[in-house]
């Protein structure tokens, strides 16, 4: 059933809305990020505001944008040459409503407060989606872990926990990997707080290693997961990844594993990239030479046209877009897909996009693919398959217990079908049908409000 307002409702709301963003923006100035998830999402929630007018009154939006608590510290280490070096560390908890602070760990020279806020603005909504009592959080360091030797990678994560141990905790904030923070970090940051804490507390980081309380499963799951999103969009219409041309952006953790999925399920990936540049292979993407390059040689894709003569490689990586396919997985970093790459991949033929990535797609881009009649899963459910596990990990830590990981990825599919399913029932009941980024807005939003206000004014 659609909902609908009277006009003076939804006008009511709209101002509402204006007047909030408007204050985020003067509180938080030269925050473009952080801005432009505020947008999207405010503007999604209008119908819910112009439905439930005492949302208003208990002022769920502006404690909602407000983070609970944000950190800034220095990170002081000493290279290989002896020299010290300092960089700044950030972790901001946004929200706690529903469960302890939940969200990744970014080491990339981008970081500062206005991307820690932006992903843990986002990482709210995305963790109420998957349905584990979990809230939001994020953090990260303008720390480049490229050309660094494994002593000095090392020695950055045990100063940077020296500092953030004091914030977190099992039942607290529990952070986990993002761009720059693989399996080795978290194996570091895990080693120090214990040495600092003098006990084994495998609940407190998640991404580790199984062999110390990781959970199988996890290191595909964000990967995995965008792809069993994308396949219920595909659903919906009468399509699938069997007989598809992908092209997937980035060629780390995320972009590795939705490659893999897409190809069990018979897709053919066309092309990939790193920051440097991206391959083209009309053959099909050879995805154990990609593992082999990123995953155990820290190379550069540049190598993947040494080893495939038929393949091409393009310096620069915006034009991946103009590759010609069906699906577009987007996992890369933020804002990496705009308007006239949505205008290119819609000429091309593209039907459905999937976000992989935290934000990949600008506001127009998304924007352009509604217009053109494109599927579009964003990111906020389309990559919820990571949180989804770690939350997973979280259980089995919790209960001294590790699942296989055919228990663990069948619990991912599910989990992610059921979003599909919040998200397209939230943007039905709301007025705004097939619009996943006002469901999936709109879904997260409102477990959260309903625990704020079950809490109280805090």
């Amino acid at each position: 059933m659609i909902e609908t307002y009277s006009q003076s409702a939804v006008a009511e709301a709209k101002a509402y809305v204006e007047n909030v963003y408007r204050s985020v923006v003067l509180r938080n100035p030269h925050e473009s990020e952080f801005h432009q998830a505020a947008r999207e999402i405010f503007d999604s929630l209008v119908p819910v505001f112009a439905k439930h007018p005492d949302y208003r009154q208990l002022g769920l939006l502006e404690r909602l944008s407000e983070p609970e608590r944000m950190v800034t510290f220095r990170v002081a280490w000493v290279d290989d040459s002896g020299r010290v070096q300092v960089n700044r560390g950030f972790r901001v908890q946004f929200n706690s409503a529903i469960g302890p602070y939940k969200g990744g760990l970014r080491f990339h020279p981008s970081v500062n407060a206005s991307i820690v806020k932006f992903l843990g603005f986002e990482q709210v909504l995305k963790n109420s989606l998957t349905g584990q009592p979990i809230g939001g959080g994020k953090g990260g360091a303008d720390f480049d872990p490229k050309g660094k030797s494994d002593m000095e990678i090392m020695r950055f994560c045990q100063s940077f926990m020296t500092e953030l141990y004091r914030h977190i905790g099992a039942d607290t904030d529990v952070p986990a990997g993002d761009i720059g923070v693989g399996s080795r970090e978290i194996g570091y940051l895990y080693g120090q707080y214990k040495r600092i804490r003098g006990a084994s507390e495998a609940g407190v980081l998640t991404g580790k290693n199984p062999l110390y309380g990781g959970s199988l499963a996890r290191t595909e799951a964000t990967g995995y997961g965008c792809v069993y999103f994308v396949q219920k969009m595909l659903q919906s219409a009468d399509l699938d990844f069997r007989g598809s041309r992908v092209v997937v952006s980035g060629s780390g953790n995320v972009s590795i594993y939705a490659m893999e999925k897409a190809i069990q399920l018979g897709a053919t990936v066309v092309a990939c990239s790193d920051s440097a540049g991206y391959i083209h292979d009309p053959d099909g993407i050879d995805l154990e030479t990609v593992k082999r390059i990123k995953e155990a040689g820290r190379g550069r894709i540049a190598e993947y046209a040494a080893e495939h003569p038929q393949a091409i490689y393009v310096e620069g990586c915006g034009g991946i877009w103009s590759l010609p396919c069906e699906i577009a997985l987007p996992c890369a970093t933020q804002n990496e897909l705009n308007e006239q790459d949505a205008e290119r991949l819609i000429a091309n033929g593209v039907k459905a996009v999937g976000e992989g990535a935290n934000m990949p797609s600008t506001l127009e881009a998304i924007d352009r693919f509604h217009a053109a009649g494109v599927l579009f899963g964003p990111a906020k459910a389309a990559n919820a398959g990571g949180v989804a596990v770690s939350a997973l990990e979280m259980a089995q830590n919790s209960a001294r217990v590790s699942w296989t990981f055919e228990k663990v990825d069948g619990q991912l599919h599910r989990i992610m079908e059921k979003i599909y399913a919040d998200c397209t029932e939230a943007a039905e009941e709301y007025g705004h049908p097939g619009n996943l980024v006002v469901g999936a807005n709109i879904s997260g939003f409102l477990k959260v409000a309903g625990a704020m206000i079950a809490q109280g004014v805090v």
